[in-house]
């Protein structure tokens, strides 16, 4: 007999890519739920700026809606925004994830932290972003990375102004500009934006730059299923997965 579905919580603050979430689950074949909750965002139309993120990463909103997911009964809650917590760089990210953990009373993560155990379970130090933030939030993003001895050889960004802007972005801009940051020296390029719609975008990149990519939404649900305690094999969704399903084959 299957054991029951990983049930998996997030939180979300918006921005347009809420989709893949729910695409994930079936292409699990039923192995894995998925629950979303959204958050407020701090003011502004720029959501990406970055007085409105500090807004956007308050413990107090983000517990909020954590808490919502409880009747629920999921394995996990997950923070799923980069911008959210990477702003508050490596120690308030950690205070996000304690409080989401001591709100639910199940294991916790967020986007941002999620980027970085990718990293350590890949082995990849040296890394190319590839953002859709303006400059200062992708350089905020560098700053986080850089607490953790992550070491970013290309830094771009794309100037969305927002995380509905981001959503927007054309897939084929995407992926030449993601072709165009895998400079020889990084080992890896990072999409740090759960508002990007990216799942689909995984498999053309890395097969054009040879190397693996991490996506926001991507390392979102992979370390949400590592905190279920779950084996969820699924395809298609790049290297970092692909790991997972020949350490669960050995």
């Amino acid at each position: 007999m299957m054991e029951r579905p990983a049930r998996l919580g997030f939180v979300l603050p918006g921005g347009g890519a809420e989709h893949e979430y729910y695409a994930f689950a079936e292409a699990t074949g039923d192995r894995a739920k998925v629950f979303i909750m959204s958050s407020r965002i701090g003011p502004g139309e720029e959501d990406h700026d970055i007085d409105s993120l500090l807004g956007t990463a308050r413990v107090d909103w983000i517990t909020e809606a954590a808490r919502r997911l409880i009747s629920l009964e999921p394995d996990c809650a997950v923070w799923a925004c980069t911008s959210g917590s990477f702003v508050v760089g490596r120690a308030g990210a950690e205070a996000q994830v304690a409080a989401i953990s001591q709100a639910t009373g199940v294991p916790a993560g967020s986007t941002s932290l999620a980027f970085v155990e990718a990293l350590q379970v890949l082995g990849l130090r040296r890394v190319a972003v590839l953002a859709t933030y303006p400059e200062p939030a992708a350089r905020a993003f560098e700053s986080f990375l850089g607490e953790f001895g992550i070491e970013i050889v290309h830094l771009h960004w794309l100037d969305a102004g927002s995380g509905w802007d981001a959503a927007l972005l054309p897939p084929e801009r995407i992926i030449a500009a993601a072709k165009a940051a895998a400079v020889p020296e990084a080992d890896t390029v990072l999409l740090p934006d759960t508002a990007l719609p990216s799942l689909h975008l995984i498999a053309p990149i890395e097969e054009a730059i040879a190397r693996p990519v991490l996506t926001a939404n991507q390392v979102t649900l992979w370390q949400a299923i590592q905190l279920s305690g779950r084996q969820v094999p699924v395809a298609g969704h790049g290297r970092l997965f692909a790991l997972d399903q020949a350490i669960a084959a050995q």
